[in-house]
């Protein structure tokens, strides 16, 4: 559905999809957070002045699969400045609440009842654990906060382990 539109506020849709990020992270992105020449298209997921991040864990590695490649690659080659979707995002702010009002007029129709564009997170790790993702993964994908001290040390997952079970799912 998304897709057949292929405008701004779809690929912001698609993007949150199948990336398990947060319509404000997602938001707030710029075209420099996107790496897409890699092995493994990403998202290096951080703050920026004009946009916080909800937790330390929330600064993290998103891979792109799915429709959430499709919509970065897009906005990424439209895009006529700095950020990805600047309907939504300039140096001043992230307006993350005029996105949600609006994404949510357009989803409601065309979704069950309740559903709104949060529910794409939940979904998310749903579908990581239907195909039985390890919970520390799953918690790494989403940007959870993770529980133990042990998992503060190290650098985490290596990219590819990440985007193999995010392709699982998309």
């Amino acid at each position: 559905m998304c897709q057949d539109l292929d405008d701004e506020p779809r690929w912001l849709i698609g993007l949150i999809s199948d990336s398990g990020m947060r319509l404000a992270e997602a938001a707030g992105l710029t075209k420099d957070d996107v790496v897409l020449n890699d092995k493994f298209p990403h998202i290096n997921l951080r703050p920026h002045p004009w946009r916080q991040l909800k937790t330390q864990s929330s600064a993290r590695i998103v891979p792109l699969v799915g429709v959430s490649l499709w919509a970065a690659q897009r906005a990424v080659a439209v895009s006529t400045n700095a950020f990805l979707f600047p309907k939504y995002c300039d140096e001043q702010e992230c307006k993350a609440n005029s996105a949600s009002a609006a994404l949510n007029k357009w989803m409601s129709p065309r979704v069950p009842k309740g559903c709104v564009v949060h529910s794409f997170r939940h979904s998310l790790r749903d579908r990581l654990r239907a195909i039985e993702c390890p919970r520390d993964i799953v918690d790494r994908l989403g940007g959870w906060t993770v529980d133990g001290i042990g998992e503060a040390y190290g650098n985490g997952y290596p990219i590819h382990v990440l985007h193999k079970w995010m392709e699982a799912i998309a």
